[in-house]
């Protein structure tokens, strides 16, 4: 029976936490600003209130998940494994 494997140090940026981050920051900071920004908005349909969560949403989740990389690749540089 092989060894569970319970820790990994990975070579430069450690995507695995990149994604995990990116979710939970998506989530947390995404849903709020959705529904700040929904205020000024007029959603008369769910098919347009569908449409306005995922156009914010994503520009939401594409600016977390970048800020996100480039911080963990900078962590990554400052501890020489990139």
């Amino acid at each position: 029976m092989p060894e569970a494997v319970e820790r990994h140090d990975p070579e430069g940026v450690d995507y695995a936490w990149v994604m995990q981050v990116t979710f939970v920051l998506t989530i947390v900071v995404g849903a709020p600003v959705v529904a700040l920004l929904s205020t000024g908005t007029t959603l008369p349909t769910w098919g347009a209130r569908l449409e306005f969560t995922i156009r914010v949403g994503s520009v939401v989740w594409i600016a977390i998940g970048l800020t996100t990389f480039f911080y963990a690749r900078k962590q990554a540089s400052r501890a020489g494994r990139v």
